[in-house]
C-alpha cells in the first residue's frame, strides 16, 4: 500500500509516494523486544495495582523523612510523580508496538488507568480510586509517547552513513 509523501519527505523512485513498509523505523526485532517488555511490565503493573493493600504502606517512615527534609515534597506530590514515572513505559512500549497506529496509545492508556482505578475502588477495600491517579497515569503514558517519538525522530533524521556505522559497531 502506498501513501502520498508529506512535505519534507523524499519521494525518490516511487513517483511521489512511499510504501508503508518504508514509513516505519521499528524493525521486527525491536517490536518483539518491546512486546516482551510490555508483557513483563503489565504483569508487574497488575500486581502493584491489585495488591490488596497500598504498596507504599511499608515506606511511610521514608516518605515522612523525605517530607521533613523537603517540605514541598509532600506525600501527595511524591505519589503523583511516582504514578507518572510508573506509566512512562506503557506509552513508550505501546508507541513502539503500535508504530503505525500511535494515535491509539493515549486512548489505550486512558482506558487502562480508568479500568485500574475503577476496579481498585470496587474490589479492594484498602485501596481508593482517585482521579489524581488517572491524571498522573495518563500524563505518564503521554510522556512515554513523547519519548518514543523523540527517539524515533532522532533515529530517522540521522544520515544513512551514521546509521550504518552505528549498526556495524
Amino acid at each position: 500500500m502506498k501513501r502520498p509523501c508529506y512535505p519534507g519527505e523524499k519521494s525518490g523512485r516511487y513517483g511521489g509516494t512511499m510504501p508503508d513498509t518504508q514509513r516505519t523505523a521499528v524493525g521486527p526485532g525491536r517490536r518483539r523486544r518491546a512486546l516482551v517488555l510490555l508483557v513483563a511490565y503489565a504483569v508487574v503493573a497488575l500486581l502493584i495495582a491489585f495488591w490488596p493493600e497500598p504498596v507504599d504502606r511499608g515506606a511511610t517512615g521514608l516518605l515522612d523523612r523525605i517530607e521533613r527534609m523537603l517540605p514541598w515534597a509532600t506525600y501527595g506530590r511524591i505519589e503523583f510523580a511516582a504514578n507518572i514515572v510508573f506509566f512512562i513505559p506503557l506509552g513508550w512500549l505501546l508507541s513502539i508496538l503500535l508504530d503505525r497506529a500511535r494515535y491509539l496509545v493515549l486512548p489505550i492508556g486512558i482506558v487502562a488507568t480508568v479500568a485500574i482505578e475503577g476496579l481498585q475502588g470496587e474490589l479492594l477495600a484498602a485501596r481508593t480510586a482517585s482521579i489524581h491517579d488517572v491524571i498522573a497515569n495518563t500524563a505518564g503514558t503521554c510522556l512515554g509517547m513523547l519519548i518514543a517519538a523523540a527517539v524515533s525522530t532522532s533515529r530517522s533524521t540521522r544520515s544513512p552513513d551514521a546509521r550504518g556505522v552505528r549498526e556495524r559497531a
